[in-house]
């Protein structure tokens, strides 16, 4: 746990923090004080701001995150080396091996226990990246529509889903989209993983081919060719492009 002082040679905050809530109730002689305790998980991202996350009511890293300058911070919040060893830590290993053993099961094709699992995980954080993914595969590969498209838009909502560290569930969670037919969720989570970032030219080949499935030349070849001006060597946009251009040239500019 990191020391909060000014040192130049600290170790860097990392770790479980608290900060404390004052809050006056009542009017006149009846006005009393309320101290509120929050839990949060703190990394110190440079010399100028800390990326802290508050803990839910299973104590894990749970919602959005937020920046707070350094000098607050270390006015703030006090360390809470004893609560992360004894409770945190383990929590998050808990929920940390349920996901794994959700994920086993469904490359296993067991998908009803990979549910079970995946659905424990999301009890204890509803808004965990890994275990939505998994549990949006799962119905996938279980033909269940309707449910897959829940965790579709339940996972659009999450800018976590999009960052690098996601980036292999999110890619299979994409290519399943379009392969069960749900080309327009396909679509949206593409358009979605483009607000993030416009310059990744796989994004852009895959929302290609989602457009061809659905028909929509014109929009196919566009994302075709940001692809290849993102990459010109990208070798399936590039034939990609030459297919529709040999079989559909008056609707390909």
């Amino acid at each position: 746990m990191a020391a909060a002082d000014y040192n130049t040679d600290r170790q860097k905050i990392k770790g479980v923090f608290s900060s404390q809530n004052v809050q006056k109730i009542g009017t006149g002689t009846t006005v009393r004080r309320t101290i509120s305790k929050m839990y949060w998980m703190a990394e110190e991202l440079n010399d100028e701001n800390v990326e802290v996350q508050a803990l839910n009511t299973s104590y894990v890293p749970a919602g959005p995150k937020s920046l707070v300058p350094l000098d607050e911070f270390l006015s703030k919040y006090s360390p809470e080396p004893e609560f992360y060893v004894s409770t945190v830590y383990p929590k998050m290993q808990e929920l940390n091996i349920t996901i794994e053993r959700g994920e086993k099961a469904r490359q296993a094709g067991a998908t009803y226990s990979a549910e079970f699992e995946f659905q424990n995980a999301l009890d204890v954080d509803e808004e965990n990246v890994k275990a939505n993914f998994g549990l949006g595969l799962t119905y996938m590969e279980r033909g269940e529509g309707n449910k897959a498209n829940d965790i579709f838009h339940r996972l659009v909502k999450l800018d976590a889903a999009f960052q690098p560290e996601h980036k292999h569930l999110f890619n299979e969670f994409g290519i399943n989209l379009r392969k069960t037919g749900m080309q327009d969720q396909a679509i949206d989570y593409y358009d979605r993983a483009l607000e993030m970032t416009n310059n990744d030219e796989n994004l852009h080949y895959n929302i290609a081919r989602a457009y061809f499935e659905k028909g929509v030349l014109d929009k196919c070849s566009s994302h075709l060719k940001k692809a290849l001006d993102l990459n010109k060597n990208h070798e399936e946009a590039a034939k990609f492009l030459e297919f529709l251009k040999k079989h559909n040239p008056e609707q390909v500019a």
